[in-house]
């Protein structure tokens, strides 16, 4: 197991304790010493299962940094933190969503569970008065893309006659519509309750 040290431009790979402490101690950092607790804490460090970096604090905002690596030296340490650099910068992308509006017009037919939030209209009782009440309704939807699903609840529920035809729906494109593509094959009831 050897160690990459890091103190501000100053780095190196190093294969002891001995080794880290004379690059330490050739850097002249105030107010540090490289004393026999040092050593201990180092060595615990080595010896622990963790593989996250170590910090040693210097002074008020003044870190330097021990990593565990199995690479022997700093050109091999940095070619490696570059390749992954590069792998974590690659997955992300693959891993970043399209835009729900762009996903909406896709057209893959089959089954959606789909749900949406919307503003019904409610009478308030004795008066003649109405209000706005925030209504989730959910519906296992067979459509031909995402925003056949919506068309297709928001159409359901605007021929409900306990829906006043004042309720206001939402943007598909919005956080108060969801949905799920579940596939070819109509889902089970314990399928979708498992959602």
């Amino acid at each position: 197991m050897n160690l990459y040290i890091r103190y501000f431009d100053d780095e190196a790979v190093v294969s002891s304790i001995d080794d880290a402490v004379k690059f330490l101690n050739s850097l002249n950092i105030p107010d540090f010493k490289t004393d026999d607790d040092f050593i201990a804490d180092l060595e615990e460090f080595i010896a622990s299962p963790v593989t996250y970096p170590k910090r040693y604090k210097v002074r008020t905002h003044s870190y330097f940094i021990v990593i565990k690596t199995s690479v022997s030296t700093l050109e091999e340490f940095k070619a490696n933190a570059a390749k992954n650099l590069m792998k974590d910068v690659t997955e992300a992308e693959s891993n970043r969503k399209k835009p729900k509006g762009a996903v909406l017009n896709d057209q893959i037919p089959g089954w959606y569970d789909g749900e949406l939030c919307f503003k019904r209209v409610i009478a308030i009782p004795g008066t003649n008065k109405f209000q706005y009440k925030d209504t989730s309704f959910r519906a296992l939807v067979k459509a031909g893309s995402p925003m056949d699903c919506y068309n297709r609840i928001v159409d359901h529920l605007k021929n409900r006659p306990e829906v006043d035809p004042r309720s206001q729906y939402p943007s598909p494109k919005g956080r108060n519509f969801t949905f799920t593509y579940m596939g070819n094959v109509k889902p089970k009831m314990e399928e979708l309750e498992q959602r």
